[in-house]
């Protein structure tokens, strides 16, 4: 497997903004204005909306935010523009879903005609992780010398895994606790059909392969039509059950008391307590995706749509950040973890005061250590020696609703080392475990009250050239059928205090709470 010279090719257009591939076709597009919820919308409900005969919402993705690595400055300000990417038709993809009663592997392999071949299995975490990267070196060559500096998706891997999955790779789950309904805990696939949103206006990128040609013009034609104003087929959102939080405060004292027994008997430094929130909801929570982003602002956001199952994330987090093999064939890599919280005020005056506590507190310093001190052993795995570095330590953070206290870790990887292997041995990541890791992972699964799912996992993407960023899956939503959860939490150490603790959890959360329930139920609109 061999990286090809990228060249960008325009089928309608002169201009070649960009170095892509000689296999890579590029069509702009008459939908400058089209808001991606409009055109996700629009594809979601692909066969309603037009004659198309094939299903564009299965893999359906999207991410927005801040491209992250920059190889001479922190990206702390976030150097790089604001994005957009919705990536669709995947050439695989391979999902997994876990309940009480099992956990099964689905893999959608597409034909010529752009339908897709589905099998589905019986299998295990460990085994789903092996099938994924049994699909990655047929379908993604070896990386190449990139020819671009700016961070973005060129083709390629899009999708997440989730927290449960990712930690039975290293604990025994509990199947016994209590879940209303499946989870869908991984879905990732090989895109070669995405759109940007450019300077210029929504771009079609899709591989130079004949036999893609009739699925090519009927997406086209798909797109023609939301132009011209064609009406989409929409499935509204609303709310039957507000948000309630699984654990009254007295519960979750209890699992907090637990835990400083844990600390206290040497078990672990940290540990990171999270609690979910769930809704009764109608409709599909692409909805809300607007409101929410608008919202929160988050540098690292995404949605996916996989059957009945939705995932909407506002993450502030970036867990995997990779730039790429450079002329010299390095790949640096960078993670950026949170720990450490303050809420934000209207009042500037009250606003700063908690911006400096949060500078000043010894407290959220140890906790941010600690996970700094965990990552730098993840990335060293797969790093070259004395390649590891924590360029940024202790740095503010401010978003919407939070200021968040971040460090910076970076590394170079060893040659010929796969990206997906450095992605799937670093999950969970360490700033949404605890540490030592592996007994904290043991601590959250014997105290916490529902299987996380895809929350506390990361979403993102991974070019064929070894480039990409992953994100945290915190300030998350995931949606299968009707029921609704989101999380909160944060870490616990001997210096917490539990009223302090269980208000953090609401200051992250309660403004994404407020803001779907305040869609209300049907007859409200």
């Amino acid at each position: 497997m061999h990286y090809e010279t990228f060249t960008m090719i325009s089928d309608t257009i002169s201009d070649t903004k960009i170095q892509f591939s000689d296999e890579i076709v590029r069509h702009k597009l008459p939908v400058t204005s089209a808001k991606a919820s409009n055109i996700l919308r629009y594809f979601s409900h692909s066969t309603l909306n037009t004659n198309l005969a094939v299903d564009l919402s299965r893999g359906l993705s999207y991410f927005s935010g801040h491209s992250s690595y920059d190889s001479t400055n922190l990206c702390t300000n976030f150097a790089h523009p604001f994005s957009e990417v919705i990536a669709f038709c995947p050439q695989w993809l391979l999902s997994a879903r876990a309940s009480n009663q099992d956990f099964r592997t689905t893999k959608l392999l597409r034909q010529p005609n752009g339908q897709y071949q589905e099998s589905s299995k019986v299998s295990s975490p460990n085994e789903y992780l092996s099938e994924l990267r049994r699909l990655q070196p047929p379908t993604m060559p070896a990386p190449r010398k990139k020819t671009s500096k700016t961070p973005t998706f060129e083709g390629g891997l899009v999708g997440f895994i989730g927290y449960d999955l990712a930690a039975q790779q290293h604990i025994q789950s509990h199947t016994d606790q209590p879940s209303h309904s499946e989870h869908l805990v991984a879905a990732i696939g090989d895109y070669d059909i995405f759109l940007k949103n450019e300077a210029d206006g929504w771009v079609l990128y899709r591989r130079n392969n004949p036999t893609l040609e009739p699925l090519i013009q009927q997406i086209i034609g798909v797109l023609a039509l939301l132009n011209a104003g064609t009406p989409t087929h929409s499935n509204a959102f609303s709310v039957r059950e507000s948000f309630k939080a699984t654990w009254s405060f007295d519960q979750y004292a209890r699992a907090f008391q637990r835990i400083q027994d844990y600390l206290h008997a040497g078990d672990c430094y940290q540990v990171n307590l999270t609690q979910p929130f769930v809704a009764s909801v109608n409709g599909d929570l692409l909805e809300v995706m607007d409101d929410l982003f608008a919202l929160t602002r988050a540098p690292y956001s995404g949605y996916m749509r996989v059957d009945e199952h939705e995932l909407l994330s506002c993450s502030p987090e970036l867990f995997l950040a990779f730039s790429g093999v450079d002329a010299d064939g390095k790949n640096q890599m960078i993670t950026r973890p949170i720990k450490g919280t303050r809420p934000r005020h209207d009042d500037s005056a009250q606003d700063l005061s908690e911006r400096n506590a949060l500078i000043m507190s010894e407290k959220d310093q140890s906790e941010n250590l600690m996970i700094v001190d965990l990552l730098r052993n993840d990335l060293s795995l797969h790093a070259e020696v004395g390649s590891v570095t924590v360029p940024a330590l202790f740095e503010i953070e401010s978003f919407a609703q939070v200021h968040h206290l971040v460090s910076e870790v970076r590394a170079t990887l060893c040659e010929d080392t796969s990206v997906l292997d450095v992605l799937i041995d670093a999950l969970p990541g360490g700033s949404i475990t605890g540490a030592p890791k592996k007994r904290a992972m043991e601590i959250i699964a014997e105290l916490e009250a529902a299987p996380r799912g895809a929350y506390c996992g990361s979403f993102g993407y991974l070019n064929r050239d070894g480039s990409g960023q992953f994100n945290v899956l915190i300030r998350t939503l995931q949606k299968h059928q009707d029921h609704l959860v989101a999380w909160a939490g944060g870490g616990i150490t001997i210096a917490s205090q539990v009223e302090s603790e269980y208000q953090e959890c609401l200051d992250k959360i309660s403004a994404i709470l407020n803001c779907v329930n305040g869609f209300g139920s049907v007859q409200d609109h």
